[in-house]
Parts: C-alpha cells; sequence; structure tokens
C-alpha cells in the first residue's frame, strides 16, 4: 500500500496573495494542498482541519487553541505568517509534539505607518465624502454649508506607544508640523525627546490632542486601555485612529463615545471581531472611516510571507531542518 501523500491546509488567505505568491505546483508534487480565502468558523473550520498534517496561519485571523489542537490528531506542523502570533497557542502545540514555525516580516512597520496616516489624512480631510463618483458627481451641495476642513499644522498629535511603528507616526506628523505628545506605560522624557516627541501623562495626551493614534501591544496594563472615562477627556474636535489592536480600547465604550461626539471622529482598522460582522454598531455611524485591516499589507510583505510559507513547507516535506522554528516551550 502507497504511504498517504500529507495534506496541507491554508487559512485566511482573504487577499489570495499565499495563492498567487507560493509555487504551489512544486509543492503538490509531494503533497495535498487546499488554499481557503473566506473566514472559517466552527464545525466548518474542523472539517477543513481534519486532515490536516500541516496548517499555514495567515497572521492571527483563525484563532487556534488546545481545544482545536485536541481534535486534530494528524497535524504535525504549523506555520504562521509574521513573526508573532495571539491567537495560536503555541506552547500546547508543541506538547502535543506540533513542529510550530513562521515566516519573517517584510517592510509592514512602514506599511502600518502609511496606513496611519491614509486614515489621518481620509478622516481630516472627510475624502469618502467628498469623492466625486458617476453615482455622486455633486460638485457642491448648493443647500447645504459646504464642509471646510482644518489643518494639521500646528495641531498635537498624541501617540500611545512610541515603537518603531509609532517613531515613522511621529516623523511625519514633525513634516507637517505638528507638535508630537507620547504616552506608554514605560515613557521617559529623554526617549521621548529623541524621537521629537514630549513625554505627558496619558490623561494629558487624550486631552490636548487633535489627533490621537494607538502604536501598543496589548498586554495586561493596556487591554482596555481606553474605557469610557478616558475617552470621555477626548476633545470634541479630536480624531482617533487605531492601527494597532482593538484589544487596546473598549469596543461598547468607544460607540458609547462617538454617539456622543467624544471623540468626534474615529478611523479605525481593526476590530475585536475579523472580519466586522453585519450589523455592528459601529457600522452604523456617521462619523468614523474604517478599513478592513490592511495596515500591515503591501505586496512586499505578502512577498515575504509566500517566500517563507513556501521555504518552511519545502523544508519539512524533505525531512531537512525547518527555518524560524520556535524554540521548546518545556
Amino acid at each position: 500500500m502507497s504511504a498517504r501523500r500529507p495534506s496541507i491546509v491554508v487559512l485566511d488567505d482573504w487577499e489570495n496573495g499565499l495563492r498567487d505568491g507560493v509555487d504551489w505546483n512544486a509543492i503538490r508534487r509531494a503533497a495535498d494542498v487546499a488554499l481557503h480565502n473566506v473566514a472559517l468558523r466552527g464545525d466548518a473550520l474542523l472539517a477543513a482541519l481534519a486532515q490536516a498534517d500541516c496548517v499555514v496561519l495567515l497572521r492571527d485571523r483563525t484563532p487556534v487553541g488546545a481545544a482545536l489542537l485536541g481534535r486534530l490528531p494528524r497535524l504535525r506542523h504549523i506555520v504562521f505568517t509574521g513573526t508573532r502570533n495571539k491567537t495560536l497557542d503555541a506552547a500546547a502545540a508543541q506538547r502535543a509534539g506540533i513542529l510550530v514555525s513562521h515566516t519573517e516580516w517584510g517592510p509592514s512597520k512602514a506599511s502600518t505607518c502609511e496606513m496611519t496616516w491614509s486614515l489621518i489624512l481620509a478622516a481630516t480631510r472627510r475624502l469618502p465624502q467628498l469623492m466625486l463618483t458617476p453615482a455622486r458627481n455633486v460638485w457642491r451641495d448648493p443647500g447645504a454649508s459646504a464642509f471646510l476642513p482644518g489643518v494639521l499644522h500646528g495641531q498635537r498629535l498624541g501617540l500611545i506607544g512610541l515603537g518603531q511603528i509609532g517613531q515613522r507616526v511621529a516623523a511625519v506628523g514633525r513634516a507637517l508640523g505638528m507638535e508630537v505628545l507620547t504616552w506608554s506605560p514605560h515613557m521617559t522624557p529623554e526617549r521621548a525627546r529623541e524621537h521629537g516627541a514630549s513625554s505627558v501623562d496619558l490623561d494629558e495626551l487624550l486631552a490636548g490632542s487633535h489627533v490621537v493614534s494607538l502604536h501598543l501591544v496589548p498586554a495586561a496594563g493596556t487591554r482596555r486601555l481606553l474605557d469610557r472615562g478616558r475617552l470621555a477627556l477626548m476633545r470634541p474636535d479630536s480624531l482617533l485612529v487605531n492601527t494597532s489592536r482593538a484589544e487596546l480600547v473598549d469596543t461598547d465604550a468607544l460607540v458609547e463615545a462617538l454617539r456622543a461626539g467624544r471623540p468626534g471622529f474615529g478611523a479605525f482598522d481593526v476590530f475585536d471581531s475579523e472580519p466586522l460582522p453585519g450589523g455592528h454598531p459601529l457600522l452604523g455611524l456617521p462619523n468614523v472611516l474604517l478599513t478592513p485591516h490592511y495596515g500591515f499589507l503591501s505586496k512586499q510583505v505578502y512577498a515575504e510571507f509566500a517566500r517563507g510559507v513556501q521555504r518552511n513547507i519545502e523544508a519539512w516535506l524533505a525531512g531537512e531542518e525547518v527555518p524560524h522554528t520556535l524554540p521548546s516551550a518545556a
């Protein structure tokens, strides 16, 4: 009897970037491959993974915890894209004897900075409402007052987090003539000054900034950092931007705050549940700009993901050492 061919399952390739970037023909000579470009949950997810020997995770779009791993007896290898996956229980996988490897990143930090500024500028100028289309070729509405945007020059940019992405965002803000304020749990005045910013208390940042942008990795002390009380500190003319993690903000409180007009506008690329479900209260608000978690995405990032996925799978199939495997959790 011939040996069973390995089965490889790719989850959440919503942009078809791995479908198009990996040479699957070469891999299919040694294994069966199934690619999924929609979110699978519940029984559909279990059915897709039941016979999988190797699973490829696109970022942390599908949670893979110990309970799910316990129902996948054939699974021997998990590859995730990027260098960090907050919804994979890697320790449980390793205890089950499953090899866990990952790819490199590519220029995701530059991409996220550019997405942050795309949202800031589009929200400040209300570009979605101003765009001319065949269905809406309205030069000016004669029955309404003209929308007059403000300028960012001379305004305060408040950055919650000043890591590699926050530093890039700060540099653009300074180039636009903005005063940059920053806060993070371990921020110091000296570190802030290195990047042309002023270190201030979080409440002062929220109350005094025209634009507030989040750039922290969630931790025990920063989950739901922006709660009802802190959101109420924001100015009625302020803009809150989140291209980092939804866990940093209490979503229910955020919806209430936006309805109350403090902050006056929100621009968000990350959400508690993704894809954003129909009927979500954020979708019904007039003072938001929402995008489908595109901050880290770029051709260059996906090219790096594809290279890493192909390299790791081919090494695994050949019985060779797999690059970028996680160290044992023991």
